[in-house]
């Protein structure tokens, strides 16, 4: 979750990492700090909450340097304050974390027996004080490194930086991404490219159990034995790793409006000269997979579920579907037959990816769906399928929503055309719906004036409930966990027909009741529940094309969508989901972009 920068440099660093912090911000901002070298004297700022208030503090006391590391938080063991901000220091060292050190009670009982002095409840501090502890004994930096890594269990990205080591900073990874940028007399680390965006373009990612020792003319790489090793330096493209709103006032209102240009692009990258019209890996075996196993974790764990109705339907295979930090958990049963789908826009979810290594022992292929190729997730697929969303910066996910369904919609396309359930003509003609899909989503983005007047009142409520039945349900459940990421409102999604089981009790004049209803095979019996919902003098918003509309009589809100095939309805339902967060969390008042508790990477289990 946090964000971590290093860099050894010929400039002043403090404003480079600052600038860098801005870009990893998304990571976690309950606390940020910068820890630099002067003239051999380690010196560190720290601040609480979001990162302009260590700018605050770096004015009146500034902080010179041309070696440092810096950190914005996203708190696991104890709460936002400054003395559990990092870096964190101990006599000569200071360390910035990201990750969870699982043993780090009984590492620091040891510790404390010993003499050691913590002031912080974070797991962090043991780090730190475990590699004092070491050069206290007498051992070089690097030793002391080392054998602090070898006493950690857990998952960690980490940065060492020593007191009158100048040209020195030390790395580790272990289930947590970190890479080095190399620069012309400076190095850099990161927790991903975006943060060495302004730096470098070329960059080395670390796989799994490195660390590396880091000096000005280059990286001394070790794998998880300590044997010195070669990885590979990859160009990044600078422009496509920056960030900015581009003129929106919030990075997720930028990210909803470029869902059209964004799902156009991406399509092109997957339309090819071959039997069923699609250019996708010839590896992906459908034919010989008896069932399909869909993984992901929140946003992701619904275009799961979206797309469980189209591998069904349109390939006739057997789906299941897993949250993924409960996936390893209950021992689920695999076999050669399988193929098991992760779904992460990051990459790097911690529980993802360790569904991945459980699944990968037993299954036949491991297929993932990512916005970063270069992530583990990625790294560690058979097949990695790009979404090619771009950076995605506001926390409740939008576009790699749509773009994850896209590349979800396609696989379910070949997996029908290779099982025989789909015949190249039926393939194409999906496929040219999948087409239609910029142009629709475009028009759905045109209602944003009376969504916007519709979530005045919607920020009334204490709590909402969103229905839908088919494809719509997951959209539903969609639109309830965007509402309640950055409005604070509670909200509960059900399938409609499940509303007379129970949820029809929570309905009184109060409660705003959401519904999705496209004019489909569903949308009678959908507005048979909705009518249920009307008895009860529940306020019903229906979002649904004109037929519907016109169907459904009185009602009192609505929301017109376009008429679309039934293919494709999720990908345009997801506009009004997202927008009916977004103008309900500005009309509250609420941070769009950062919302409380929240980080966009969620790197631990």
């Amino acid at each position: 979750m946090c964000g971590i920068i290093g860099i050894l440099g010929t400039h002043e660093v403090s404003p480079q990492i600052h600038d860098a912090l801005k870009r990893l911000e998304y990571r976690g901002y309950d606390s940020a700090g910068i820890a630099t070298l002067n003239k051999g004297r380690l010196d560190i700022r720290r601040a609480v909450g979001k990162l302009i208030n260590l700018s605050d503090i770096l004015v009146h006391d500034p902080l010179p340097g041309r070696s440092g590391i810096g950190h914005t938080r996203w708190a696991t063991h104890g709460e936002p304050t400054v003395a559990n901000a990092h870096p964190h220091r101990a006599g000569r060292v200071a360390v910035v974390h990201n990750g969870i050190i699982e043993n780090f009670r009984a590492l620091r009982e040891q510790l404390e027996a010993q003499g050691a002095e913590f002031t912080s409840q974070t797991d962090t501090e043991t780090i730190v004080q475990l590699a004092s502890h070491y050069l206290d004994e007498g051992m070089t930096p690097t030793q002391a490194a080392r054998h602090t890594l070898e006493q950690l269990e857990g998952a960690f990205a980490l940065a060492f930086l020593f007191e009158g080591e100048e040209d020195l900073m030390i790395c580790a990874r272990r289930g947590s991404p970190l890479c080095i940028g190399h620069g012309a007399g400076e190095m850099y680390l990161g927790s991903d490219a975006i943060a060495l965006a302004e730096l470098t373009d070329r960059v080395t990612y670390l796989e799994e159990g490195d660390w590396a020792v880091l000096s000005r003319s280059g990286a001394m790489i070790f794998d998880a034995e300590d044997k010195q090793t070669n990885r590979p330096v990859t160009r990044i493209t600078l422009e496509a790793a920056r960030i900015d709103k581009s003129g929106h006032k919030h990075f997720m209102a930028k990210e909803i409006a470029e869902q059209p240009s964004i799902l156009q692009s991406a399509m092109a990258q997957y339309v090819g000269n071959t039997p069923d019209g699609l250019n996708l890996p010839e590896t992906l075996d459908f034919k010989q997979t008896d069932r399909l196993i869909l993984v992901a974790c929140g946003t992701a764990f619904y275009a799961c579920q979206v797309a469980k109705y189209w591998f069904e339907k349109l390939a006739g295979l057997p789906v299941e579907i897993d949250i993924a930090s409960e996936f390893r958990y209950r021992d689920p049963v695999l076999g050669p037959a399988n193929m098991a789908l992760f779904v992460s826009q990051s990459g790097e979810t911690a529980d993802t990816l360790a569904a991945l290594r459980h699944a990968r022992r037993h299954v036949g292929q491991v297929v993932s769906v990512v916005n970063v190729t270069t992530s583990s997730i990625a790294r560690e697929s058979d097949v990695a399928l790009p979404i090619h969303a771009g950076p995605e910066i506001g926390v409740a996910s939008t576009k790699a929503f749509t773009a994850q369904l896209q590349v979800l919609a396609l696989l379910a396309l070949r997996a029908g055309w290779q099982r025989g359930v789909l015949s190249a003509e039926g393939c194409k003609a999906r496929l040219a719906e999948l087409r239609l899909i910029p142009g629709f989503v475009a028009q759905a983005l045109d209602r944003e004036g009376e969504i916007r007047n519709l979530a005045e009142t919607l920020s009334q409520a204490r709590d909402v409930l969103f229905l839908g039945r088919g494809t719509m349900f997951p959209l539903a459940m969609e639109g309830a966990l965007k509402l309640k990421e950055i409005s604070y409102i509670h909200a509960e999604a059900y399938a409609a027909g499940e509303l007379k089981h129970g949820p029809i009790a929570l309905v009184d004049k109060e409660l705003p009741v959401i519904v999705f209803a496209p004019s489909d095979a569903l949308f009678e019996k959908t507005v048979s529940n909705m009518q249920e919902v009307m008895a009860r003098h529940g306020k019903v918003i229906l979002i649904s094309d004109l037929a519907g509309l016109t169907q459904a009589g009185d009602v009192p809100y609505r929301v017109q969508m376009p008429a679309i095939p039934e293919f494709i309805a999720p990908f345009i339902y997801a506009i009004p989901a997202q927008l009916i967060a977004y103008h309900t969390a500005l009309h509250r008042g609420t941070d769009v972009d950062q919302p409380r508790n929240l980080a966009k990477s969620v790197t631990v289990e």
